[in-house]
């Protein structure tokens, strides 16, 4: 018996339902820095879609930045995140108007591919008034 249990064990978390997999906390992240300022914005709305078709997007969820510029969790943790195109929009206007500056970008759409169901991902945005970069972080 004791050399089979390992094997039930794993024979029983092959057949565990989805619901039990969900996405953990922190599967997808996202951090804003002002660049001009070298401050986290907080207040920041942004936007999680997912591409169905070419030119058709389902909302999945919305947070806003923390004090430190951070949403540590923006993928529901009920569900899988599971492979395909994704966008996150950063909405950046309120922030620029809030400290009473002029944007050329109002909203950052960042578009990014999921491989694996529930990868671990971080989307920073490096940002300016008239500028941002972004790249895969981790």
């Amino acid at each position: 018996m004791k050399k089979t249990a390992p094997l039930l064990m794993l024979a029983a978390m092959a057949f565990t339902p989805a619901a039990f997999s969900a996405a953990p906390a922190g599967t997808l992240s996202v951090h804003i820095l002002d660049q001009q300022t070298g401050t986290p914005p907080p207040g920041v709305t942004v936007t999680l879609e997912k591409q169905q078709q070419q030119d058709k997007w389902t909302p999945i969820a919305s947070g806003k930045t923390d004090q430190d510029g951070r949403i540590k969790s923006l993928y529901p943790q009920d569900q899988d995140m599971q492979p395909g195109v994704y966008k996150v929009t950063f909405k950046t206007a309120e922030y620029f108007h809030g400290k009473k500056l002029d944007t050329f970008f109002p909203e950052i759409p960042v578009l990014f591919t999921v491989t694996r169901t529930n990868e671990k991902l971080h989307i920073p945005l490096l940002l300016s008034q008239y500028g941002y970069s972004t790249y895969k972080g981790s």
